[in-house]
């Protein structure tokens, strides 16, 4: 690979907070122009490597490069030309929504006329034009979201990092955020994106990996893993509290795989309506069934053996 095709490089990474090691030597590669992901539940160390590249958190041991330059020495370079969504969104309540990206602005030093036309720009893409000059308080969790993101780009950032970016939204806002998301990506932004939702990923990333424990434990494109670490498709079935335990056994004479989870068995198979039919001659009586196609929490189920929402 060339070498000015990765905005961020990192090889052996680490994390430590004392004794702790949230970060346990990780390699990852950022390419320019695509969506990349850290996919993983909470406590992986998926927040404390997008700190460590928005430049804000030293690294403890390994290498890494942003934007071709070490954090160590030029954290404040790199940080100007990053875009910076955290998890928490950290809005000036008191100001409007157009104030706040013109203070936003300023922060880098940019002409007033220039930060005018840009919050302009920004509050159309948003979506938000129509509430500029409201204060942001009484905004919906999704606008306060979107203007998040649009603060981000004040700068034109070449690289744009968002922390769990549609955590506690409700559907119609994490897809009208997706779709903002995918314009940027059209445009030519990179986004480094931290997600626990599966069908978040599926939809943002060309890449990922998956992070366990401090470690990458899968790399690859939404399909490659989940061709890779998945069947097509999975038959679930519930039942009723105890009465999973005798169709087990059965289970794994239908299946690939069989992952026995608290309230119902997953039965990954390639054809899931034809192990629901084998299930149903059998006599076996689930309380209810469904035949799906697979899916990157199946990955991570396999590879971790426990679900993303643990």
């Amino acid at each position: 690979m060339i070498e000015d095709t990765a905005l961020v490089r990192a090889r052996g990474l680490v994390k430590r907070f004392g004794d702790f090691e949230a970060v346990r030597g990780i390699d990852v590669e950022v390419r320019r122009g695509e969506a990349f992901g850290f996919l993983g539940p909470n406590g992986a160390g998926k927040s404390s490597t997008m700190r460590m590249i928005a430049c804000v958190s030293p690294r403890s041991a390994g290498e890494l490069r942003v934007l071709g330059e070490d954090p160590d020495r030029h954290g404040p370079r790199i940080r100007a030309r990053l875009g910076v969504v955290p998890q928490q969104d950290n809005l000036d309540n008191e100001l409007t929504v157009r104030q706040n990206l013109h203070v936003y602005g300023r922060y880098f030093g940019l002409p007033r006329a220039r930060v005018r036309a840009k919050a302009e720009e920004l509050l159309e893409f948003a979506q938000l034009t129509d509430r500029a000059d409201d204060e942001v308080e009484p905004l919906s969790g999704g606008m306060k979201r979107r203007l998040t993101i649009a603060r981000s780009l004040v700068n034109d950032p070449e690289l744009l990092l968002l922390d769990e970016p549609t955590t506690g939204l409700d559907p119609q806002a994490r897809h009208l955020l997706w779709d903002r998301l995918f314009r940027l990506k059209q445009s030519g932004v990179t986004l480094l994106v931290t997600t626990h939702y599966m069908d978040e990923a599926e939809q943002l990333c060309d890449r990922l990996v998956v992070m366990d424990g401090g470690r990458v434990v899968a790399e690859g494109s939404p399909a490659e893993l989940i061709r890779s670490h998945a069947t097509r498709e999975v038959l679930e079935l519930r039942f009723a509290p105890g009465g999973q335990d005798a169709a087990v056994p059965l289970a794994r004479e239908l299946a690939d795989r069989v992952e026995v989870l608290p309230d119902r068995l997953l039965l990954y198979t390639g054809d899931g309506e034809a192990a629901l039919a084998a299930v149903q001659r059998r006599g076996v009586q689930p309380v209810a069934t469904l035949v799906r196609r697979s899916t990157l929490e199946d990955v991570f189920l396999h590879l971790t053996g426990r679900s993303l929402v643990d």
